[in-house]
């Protein structure tokens, strides 16, 4: 499964809307997401299961790169 994860680079940092970036990760869970990601020390805001027709706009969006953990 692919999961897009919206996230602040601070941990400190409070969520703000037009700060919020977000990656692509491939796992079974959203628990196995955040053990693949616990030691970049981001402040996870919200974690997305992507279903198929969702994954495929990501894709033309030119914007999707999956990440590697």
């Amino acid at each position: 499964m692919i999961f897009k994860v919206f996230y602040q680079e601070d941990q400190s940092e409070i969520p703000v809307r037009e700060r919020t970036k977000s990656l692509f990760i491939e796992a079974e869970t959203e628990r196995e997401v955040r053990n693949k990601l616990v030691d970049r020390k981001l402040n996870i805001e919200f974690i997305q299961k992507l279903d198929d027709a969702h994954l495929e706009y990501e894709k033309q969006s030119g914007n999707f790169v999956l990440e590697t953990a």
